[in-house]
């Protein structure tokens, strides 16, 4: 059974780091089972979160994007880390989120920095938010710094570390019933019967 996998990168290049790692983690993922991966770049939505966060009524793309995110069987989210924790864009989406979306679904949480002395953002920030969220966080985290983009990566530390969070997502998702989203709108008794 096919399921659905979305990820969220917060990176503010093009190319960035942050992508690549999202993608990295994606390709891990679905060497593991079935996936039908969505990938939801922040920085293409920025303007749409603000206005969100403003207005209260988020635009037709970012209801695309919130609404995948509600759908998703397993979430991945990544970001850049700046001044210690995760980016003001990544947490703006996380804002928007229904409350209820993400409660008792599988994330696989990673980051990106210019160096290895971020790597505990991930546990200081990332893991909290998530867990205030009701989301099953994986054990593994993965961090990238600069360094580690080196030869080293597709089969090195990082690699492993990749691999080993990729496996503990698949899994969560595998053990879980598909999820389904209800539509509020839609009818529940046929029309017939409304007009009776």
């Amino acid at each position: 059974m096919t399921r659905n996998l979305v990820v969220v990168s917060a990176g503010l290049s093009q190319p960035s780091s942050t992508r690549l790692l999202a993608d990295q983690l994606a390709a891990a993922v679905t060497a593991e089972g079935d996936f039908t991966v969505t990938v939801i770049e922040l920085r293409d939505l920025a303007h749409d979160i603000a206005n969100h966060l403003l207005t209260g009524f988020p635009p037709g793309p970012l209801k695309e994007a919130l609404d995948a995110v509600a759908g998703a069987d397993g979430l991945i989210a990544v970001t850049p880390i700046f001044t210690a924790s995760y980016s003001g864009l990544f947490k703006s989406f996380f804002d928007v989120v229904d409350k209820e979306a993400l409660v008792d679904k599988p994330v696989l949480i990673a980051a990106t920095a210019g160096t290895a002395r971020h790597s505990l953002a991930l546990e200081h920030a990332l893991r909290p938010m998530f867990a205030y969220l009701h989301a099953v966080v994986v054990p593994t985290a993965v961090f990238a710094a600069s360094d580690d983009w080196g030869a080293d990566s597709a089969d090195g530390l990082l690699g492993s570390r990749i691999r080993r969070a990729a496996g503990e997502l698949a899994a969560e998702v595998a053990r879980r019933e598909p999820v389904s989203v209800v539509d509020p709108f839609a009818l529940t008794v046929d029309f017939k019967d409304l007009l009776g």
